[in-house]
C-alpha cells in the first residue's frame, strides 16, 4: 500500500509505501500534489479520560462500551492513546483497569490503539488547588504493593504515572516505578523545589499539564512552577486548547523547555460533545460553551476538564503562532512516542505505519483525511 502528500516537515511532495505494518520506503514523487494535503506521523495522546461522551473512569455494563472512543480517536488523527485512570478507591482502579484489558482482548481497533495506561493519581497532593478535580478521600502516599497489583492486573500495560514530589516516600518510589519501566510525571503537586530535585534525580522526566492543576496564586519566588520549568530533564505536557493556558504562556513554556514541550489533550468525555449543560460523576454540573470552553455551571471562570483533543491542540499553535506546523505536529507525535517508548521511532523506513493525511485550512486548521494504523486504514473521510 501507499499514500502521498506534502511532508509535515518541509512540504515537499513525498510517496509513503508500506506493507506488514512497517514503512518500507518514503520517496519524493513528481506528481502534482495539493499543497494543503499534509502527510505524518500519528497523533498520541498519552491523556485521554474520556472522549465522544464515554469516560474510562466509569464501569461499563459492556467493556465494549468503551471501543467508541479509540474509533472517535482516529477520526482526529490519533493512533496511540493512554487510557487515563484519575484518583479513585484501589478497587475501583482496578475494576477500571480490568474493563481496558477486557476491551483490549476483545476489539482489534481498540487494542492497536491503546498501547499503555496512564495513572494519575492517587498520590497526588491533598491540597485544594493542586489536587484539582480529584476526589480528596481517595488521595494517599505512593504504594509500590498497590501499583504492582495494578500492573498486575493490567498485564504490563501500565506506561505511565503522575505523582506529587511533596510525599516522604517519593524518591524511593520513583525509583521502583523507573526500574520497572515506568515512566513518572511530576503532577498536581506542592511540592519544594528540593522536593521537585530529588525527583527528577530519582528519574521523573516529565511534568503533566504543567501550568495546571495549581493554586490560583502562588508564592513569587520559590515555587514549583518555576522549580519544574527549571530543569533540563523534566519535558512537559501542556494543554493548549485555548482555556487551560493563555497563549502567552505557552509561548514563555516553548522558549523554556524547547524541543523539551509536548501535548496532550487530557479531553473527559464530554469532548467531542454539543454544546450544552451536562451532569459529571466528577465535576458534577457543567457547562459546555460552543467554542469548547468545559466550566462549572455555577462558576464559568472554573475550568470543569479538557473537552479538546490533541488535533486541535496543533491547530491552537499554528493559529497563534506559538509554533511551526512542523513543530506542532511533532509535539503532538515524535515527542510523546519519544517518551513513553524511547526505542519507537516513527515516520522513517523501518517505523511502524502510523500515518495520517490532514488538509490544512486557513489560520492553521486541519482536518484528518485518513488515518492508518500498522498499515492499516482505520478512517478515511
Amino acid at each position: 500500500m501507499n499514500i502521498q502528500g506534502n511532508s509535515y516537515r518541509d512540504g515537499s511532495a513525498i510517496d509513503i509505501s508500506f506493507s506488514e505494518g512497517i514503512i518500507d520506503s518514503i520517496s519524493e514523487t513528481q506528481t502534482p500534489l495539493d499543497e494543503n494535503l499534509i502527510l505524518g506521523p500519528g497523533f498520541t495522546d498519552i491523556q485521554v479520560n474520556g472522549y465522544g461522551g464515554i469516560d474510562y473512569n466509569e464501569i461499563q455494563s459492556d467493556p465494549m462500551n468503551l471501543a467508541g472512543i479509540s474509533r472517535l480517536l482516529y477520526q482526529e488523527g490519533v493512533t496511540t492513546h493512554f487510557p487515563t485512570i484519575i484518583t479513585n478507591d484501589p478497587d475501583q482502579i482496578s475494576r477500571l483497569i480490568l474493563q481496558i484489558v477486557s476491551l483490549r482482548k476483545s476489539d482489534e481497533l481498540s487494542r492497536m490503539s491503546i498501547e499503555g495506561l496512564h495513572i494519575e493519581g492517587p498520590f497526588i497532593s491533598p491540597m485544594d488547588g493542586p489536587r484539582g478535580a480529584h476526589p480528596k478521600e481517595f488521595i494517599i502516599a505512593p504504594d509500590w504493593s498497590m501499583v504492582q497489583k495494578w500492573q498486575l492486573e493490567a498485564k504490563g500495560l501500565i506506561k505511565m504515572i503522575t505523582l506529587s514530589a511533596e510525599w516522604e516516600n517519593a524518591v524511593s518510589f520513583i525509583e521502583r516505578c523507573v526500574d520497572h519501566g515506568i515512566l513518572v510525571s511530576i503532577g498536581h503537586t506542592n511540592a519544594t523545589h528540593q522536593q521537585i530535585l530529588d525527583a527528577v534525580n530519582a528519574g521523573s522526566r516529565l511534568s503533566t499539564h504543567l501550568g495546571n492543576g495549581m493554586h490560583t496564586n502562588i508564592a513569587r519566588h520559590p515555587n514549583y512552577l518555576w522549580s519544574q520549568l527549571s530543569q533540563d530533564d523534566l519535558s512537559a505536557s501542556i494543554i493548549a486548547d485555548g482555556f487551560h493556558l493563555p497563549a502567552e504562556v505557552i509561548q514563555v513554556f516553548h522558549k523554556v523547555k524547547k524541543e523539551n514541550l509536548l501535548l496532550v489533550s487530557d479531553s473527559v468525555s464530554l469532548s467531542g460533545m454539543p454544546a450544552g449543560d451536562y451532569k459529571l460523576h466528577i465535576g458534577g454540573e457543567v457547562t459546555l460553551t460552543a467554542e469548547g470552553k468545559l466550566h462549572l455551571k455555577s462558576n464559568p471562570s472554573i475550568l470543569a476538564g479538557s473537552a479538546s483533543n490533541i488535533r486541535s491542540g496543533v491547530s491552537f499553535l499554528i493559529k497563534n503562532k506559538l509554533a511551526s506546523l512542523a513543530e506542532a505536529w511533532e509535539m503532538a507525535s515524535v515527542r510523546p512516542e519519544k517518551l513513553v517508548n524511547p526505542g519507537h521511532i516513527l515516520f522513517k523506513e523501518g517505523a511502524i505505519a502510523d500515518l495520517i493525511l490532514c488538509r490544512k485550512h486557513e489560520e492553521g486548521k486541519l482536518e484528518v483525511l485518513k488515518t492508518i494504523k500498522h498499515g492499516r486504514e482505520v478512517f478515511s473521510s
